[in-house]
């Protein structure tokens, strides 16, 4: 086939975010923009020639299109095999396995994860590295500056390949090899549980639900839940991938998996309940009538990973991103090993894997991962709960108390102010900043600052140091409020505030969770200033 050299000129808003690039579909689908970018990855590829690549996506909208377009550029541009998921698709912790077990220069992953699909949607594109994980700022930052002067992209001829069969084809002198997308990641998957003792659970009598929002996770919990562990037709739900996610808002939480989470707390409610996002790294947790938070899942999952073959010799260590509460950080303290407190985004608990640091970590966003691949993974986390409670033989809400009855609990939730106006959003951030100094000694709403600070992260790998990550307010009465802009919009600015309180009184762990943070909430909106400076009285979304 003929290779061609396509002229272009840049676009100005190619600037990768924490999760690579996301825009709107209509933003992707204009001439160019898609190639222009993919381009810019490529050129930032060292010794890509005769190399493997890993392709796929999470089905939304726009993904098969792009897929082709990957794959014949690839080819344009010198590598020598490209794995491709079956239609087009593979999960984001996938993704990643398939490129570690490969030895995959890296990975294309086209995905804008929670964030919703079709053809208003949203569309995103990310490298990931050799160690299956997001590219560090550097390779991002040079992705973008490649965007910057870009004149023109190298593409195949080649027609469009047939994604629905496995098999290997050429094209260019380069093969195109079309994998099962499940195979990879359930014998990984296999390797670290003990499915034997899962087999078991589910042959007991053990129910539970598995939403899979439409999303991709819903091949993967099936062919592993259902078809290989034996839990009864129909656990899993929502379970066929769509361009759409099928209308749903595939972000795992009890405002958009709501289904799930009322079927948990209703009279017949199964044993577990569980959820997983657009792109399968994300989990939510629920047991009969207890939600569990993502905060509160990483210091239980710490205190028991034990108990599943591949975690037996204990952990390393664990880490948490600044926002996610301290719950995992009295786990740590009793088992004696580090814990690490990191800026939002994977690819910061990826140095801190890759040198043996971690083996367990964990985002408030619902994100929790292990050193089993370079990508947060919501069917491993079910799967490691799941492990647990075959081990321990305890109901999922018993093993919730019984956690907060030996560290205590931390109430905790998070105030999402959706697609506020940018210029506000940095107003209130510059304004918080510009109080940090004054604030400690202050007593507002009946609660006394201790501490202030905007989070400067120094990477204890690599020394490298990421500044201004949030401001975090801490108080006497041992409660905490977070500040911070999420990176993972694709309109206006998302401003999350994260609100928690530590109550150890054992008379006092089952408070009503609006109630007990209801005077931190208070001080939160007053501090900031929200409703003023937003024009919100109410936040968006409460999680």
């Amino acid at each position: 086939m003929a290779l061609r050299h396509v002229s272009t000129s840049p676009f100005a808003d190619q600037k990768p975010g924490t999760s690579g690039l996301r825009k709107k579909v209509p933003v992707f689908r204009q001439p160019n923009y898609v190639e222009n970018f993919v381009q810019a990855i490529l050129d930032c590829i060292p010794e890509r020639d005769g190399a493997t690549l890993v392709i796929g996506g999470d089905g939304r909208f726009f993904n098969r299109e792009v897929v082709q377009i990957a794959i014949k550029m690839a080819a344009a541009n010198g590598l020598g095999r490209v794995l491709v998921g079956r239609d087009g698709l593979l999960s984001t912790p996938a993704a990643s396995c398939v490129i570690r077990k490969h030895g995959a220069i890296g990975g294309i992953v086209l995905s804008a994860s929670h964030n919703p699909g079709g053809p208003d949607g949203d569309f995103g594109i990310k490298f990931n590295g050799a160690n299956g994980g997001p590219a560090p700022e550097s390779v991002t930052s040079a992705i973008f500056e490649q965007t910057k002067t870009i004149t023109a992209y190298r593409i195949s001829d080649a027609p469009d390949l047939d994604l629905g069969v496995t098999g290997t084809s050429e094209i260019d002198g380069m093969s195109v090899e079309i994998i099962d997308p499940v195979a990879d990641y359930a014998e990984l998957m296999h390797s670290l549980f003990d499915f034997e003792a899962l087999t078991k659970l589910f042959a007991s009598g053990f129910r539970m639900r598995f939403d899979a929002l439409s999303a991709i996770t819903g091949p993967y919990a099936k062919a592993i839940l259902e078809d290989t562990l034996g839990a009864e037709a129909g656990t899993v739900v929502n379970g066929e991938p769509k361009p759409d996610f099928g209308g749903h808002h595939p972000d795992p939480n009890p405002v958009h998996a709501h289904e799930l989470f009322d079927l948990m707390h209703g009279p017949d409610a199964p044993d577990f309940g569980a959820a997983s996002d657009g792109d399968g790294d994300r989990n939510m947790i629920v047991a009969p009538g207890l939600f569990v938070t993502p905060s509160d899942s990483l210091a239980i999952l710490a205190a028991h990973a034990h108990r599943a073959p591949g975690y037996a010799t204990g952990l390393a260590g664990v880490a948490r991103s600044m926002p996610t509460s301290r719950a995992a950080d009295r786990v740590a303290a009793k088992l004696g090993i580090e814990a690490f407190e990191t800026p939002t985004g994977w690819k910061f608990f990826g140095n801190l894997l890759d040198a043996g640091r971690i083996t367990l970590c964990g985002e408030e966003s619902a994100g929790t991962g292990s050193n089993h691949v370079r990508e947060k993974d919501g069917l491993w986390a079910v799967l490691l709960w799941l492990n647990i409670l075959a081990a321990t033989g305890k109901p999922a809400q018993d093993l919730v108390r019984a956690h907060w009855a030996e560290f205590g609990r931390d109430y905790y939730t998070r105030h999402d102010y959706e697609e506020i106006d940018s210029d506000a959003a940095k107003r209130l951030m510059d304004g918080l900043r510009a109080k940090i100094a004054s604030l400690p000694g202050q007593t507002i709403g009946g609660l006394t600052v201790k501490t202030a600070d905007d989070f400067r992260y120094v990477d204890p790998v690599d020394g490298s140091v990421t500044e201004a990550q949030g401001v975090r307010i801490t108080f006497a009465e041992d409660a905490r409020i977070v500040y911070r802009l999420s990176g993972t919009g694709t309109a206006g600015a998302t401003l999350r505030v994260y609100i928690e309180r530590y109550e150890s009184d054992p008379t006092r762990l089952e408070q009503p969770v609006a109630e007990m943070l209801a005077p931190v909430v208070a001080v939160a909106r007053e501090l900031a200033d929200i409703a003023a400076i937003t024009g919100r009285a109410e936040p968006s979304v409460v999680t």
